[in-house]
């Protein structure tokens, strides 16, 4: 006759709805993105079942990762970057910009760009939901957790393996730029100017123009 296993229980059974309401404290040595558990009904594809958190998320190869919200120096250089680009979109009806975690929805991974350009003739009216057509440029800024080069460096391979023809890494705090493309990587600094791209006419800011708050700041 086999005994019943008497062992107590001391773990309480959580719900995932439970775990999503339940914040803890985590060292601040730990690198981002962090995986979370979707919760019930989770579908990539649709915004509307993504949860509700403060901060940043992505889902890539079947994981739902968590970034926390920007710090000052990425937001700030994230204005000067839209500032920019709204110039030159407004002198260049035929492209959309996106911002504010631009998402979209890509070779099955659901991904936000700090900033992208898309062209109008390739999207169709609005749907209220992810774009699933690449972006001619998508543009990340680096911020202090979690933003390695070597992590930006690899979503830039992904942006361009599906289809974006020129993606720029900013760095605010070394105050460099990084134009990735499928042919060349090129570092540019500060009193160098943007190579032209024949998919952007026109658009050769100089470096200097995407850390204007943060270098007045630091004046």
């Amino acid at each position: 006759m086999v005994e019943p296993d008497r062992r107590p229980c001391h773990a309480p059974i959580v719900t995932l709805a439970e775990l999503y309401e339940e914040t803890i404290m985590l060292p601040r040595a730990l690198r981002f993105p962090v995986e979370l558990h979707p919760p019930a009904g989770f579908d990539p594809t649709h915004l509307e079942t993504w949860p509700v958190l403060a901060g940043r998320l992505e889902y890539v190869d079947g994981r739902l990762l968590f970034m926390p919200p920007c710090g000052d120096t990425q937001q700030d250089t994230v204005t000067d970057v839209v500032v920019t680009l709204g110039t030159w979109v407004r002198a260049h009806p035929e492209f959309v910009l996106g911002t504010n975690e631009a998402g979209m929805h890509l070779g099955g991974a659901t991904r936000a760009a700090d900033a992208a350009l898309w062209r109008v003739a390739d999207l169709g009216a609005y749907r209220g939901g992810l774009r699933r057509v690449p972006p001619v440029l998508a543009i990340e800024v680096a911020g202090v957790d979690g933003d390695a080069e070597a992590d930006l460096l690899a979503k830039a391979r992904w942006y361009i393996e599906n289809g974006v023809a020129v993606v720029w890494l900013v760095l605010p705090d070394p105050r460099e730029l990084i134009v990735v493309s499928p042919s060349e990587r090129l570092r540019l600094r500060r009193g160098e100017r943007l190579p032209p791209h024949p998919a952007l006419p026109g658009l050769t800011p100089p470096v200097d123009e995407l850390f204007m708050q943060i270098e007045r700041a630091r004046q």
